[in-house]
């Protein structure tokens, strides 16, 4: 798929074009040049994205990366900071958005993003998170104070029931 395709399937996800989208997108084509790959179908590409903004719409867009697949995990530091992994070849690559140069206000880096090589947008580093452990699927059980269901991991045991965090928040 061309560069332009992956970006409309980005902005279409996410809504509109954006600095956001954008930093995004970049970050995703240069994970998919440094990892040899391209959408991900089940969990064989991780990302662990340490922000909840824009660019993680286009992460998902284009990379396939997602939190109901269980390969995306984010990380929240409130920095545009990636680590990207390929799970069948191990490979992995971080990356995080340098620094605007003198000039660059908000109003213009939507048009200085999108002159960029992804190269030039980011520090590549070694993974900066480890690779995570495959999605688990657990069982579900009914909180024995308000029947909802609830994944057993998020279940806490107290006097004897099995209680979600809400009610056992409220029991403390």
């Amino acid at each position: 798929m061309e560069d332009r395709e992956l970006l409309e399937r980005a902005v279409a996800f996410h809504g509109h074009l954006c600095g956001g989208v954008t930093i995004g997108f970049k970050a995703s084509l240069l994970a998919m040049r440094v990892l040899g790959t391209g959408f991900s179908e089940d969990e064989e590409i991780v990302c662990i994205a340490e922000n909840n903004a824009c660019s993680v719409d286009a992460i998902q867009a284009i990379l396939g990366c997602t939190v109901g697949k269980g390969n995306l995990v984010l990380r929240i530091t409130g920095k545009q900071a990636y680590t990207f992994y390929n799970r069948k070849t191990g490979k992995g690559v971080g990356m995080i958005l340098r620094p605007f140069p003198e000039g660059v206000t908000r109003e213009n880096s939507l048009e200085y993003l999108t002159g960029r090589d992804a190269s030039e947008l980011f520090d590549v580093t070694e993974p900066r998170v480890p690779l995570p452990e495959k999605a688990a699927i657990s069982r579900s059980y009914a909180c024995d104070c308000c029947g909802e269901m609830t994944g057993e991991p998020w279940l806490v045991e107290r006097n004897g029931r099995r209680l979600c965090r809400d009610c056992a928040e409220k029991e403390l």
